[in-house]
């Protein structure tokens, strides 16, 4: 295959029918591929999450990203949305579920569609994709430095949030993460935790810890950015995904 492909904003219907926007990008060309939700991240639905999802596009992969924002603030920028979510404590998990299931079910329809499907998410998306494997069945599922699965958010935080390790013995497909070893949210000990429980429960996933990486060592435009741990997880990414999204 080539990496054409199409990317464009479309709507789809979310939690309890709600019509919200998303950013679709599909390929042009190759075999029926398997469908991947990108979860973005707190900063919201800006320009580095669409060009991820372009990215899955190009690697032969259907890919939506679904704007979580839509509802609170529909038409704003990215930063002003994001404050504006952060503010009145975050997306509620249960509205983040039914997104998901709704970008999940576009994607079925789609003629290029496999029937196996995969979330990613990147920080607050980390977690709100290891929600959405505890929640749905999928086929395989990507924790990139997902905060707040193991500790609930610090005090004066606004975030309604709290913790969802114990969801761990509902995960419905293989799970990876990567994190960054000098990262404070999620922190190692908190990775370790969220693999202890895993292991309890027999589920199958792996985990990278990153040296030298901190939180959003995969955000190519902040000075967070760890070209080698970047670059070794999304060779992580793709390895994985071709295991489990497949045809």
């Amino acid at each position: 295959m080539t990496d054409a492909m199409r990317a464009e904003t479309v709507t789809i219907t979310g939690n309890e029918g709600a019509e919200i926007e998303a950013y679709l990008a599909v390929p042009l060309d190759g075999p029926p591929a398997g469908g991947v939700v990108v979860i973005h991240h707190m900063p919201g639905y800006d320009a580095g999450t669409k060009e991820i999802t372009r990215r899955f596009a190009a690697n032969g992969y259907l890919a939506i990203c679904p704007n979580l924002y839509s509802r609170e603030a529909p038409g704003a920028s990215p930063d002003d949305a994001a404050a504006t979510v952060r503010a009145s404590g975050g997306v509620p998990d249960e509205r983040l579920v039914g997104d998901v299931a709704g970008a999940i079910e576009y994607l079925r329809a789609l003629p290029g569609s496999n029937g196996k499907f995969a979330t990613i998410g990147y920080c607050s998306g980390g977690r709100q994709s290891f929600l959405a494997a505890c929640s749905l069945e999928l086929d395989a599922a990507v924790d990139c430095y997902g905060a707040f699965v193991v500790a609930p958010p610090p005090v004066g935080m606004p975030l309604k949030w709290t913790p969802i390790v114990h969801l761990s013995a509902k995960l419905s497909c293989p799970l990876l993460g990567l994190f960054g070893a000098e990262d404070s949210r999620p922190s190692p000990a908190e990775v370790g935790e969220l693999e202890d429980a895993l292991r309890e429960h027999d589920k199958t996933f792996e985990f990278h810890v990153y040296p030298d990486a901190g939180h959003a060592f995969f955000a190519v435009d902040r000075p967070s950015y760890r070209v080698e741990a970047a670059n070794d997880g999304w060779l992580k990414i793709w390895d994985f995904f071709g295991r489990y999204l497949a045809s």
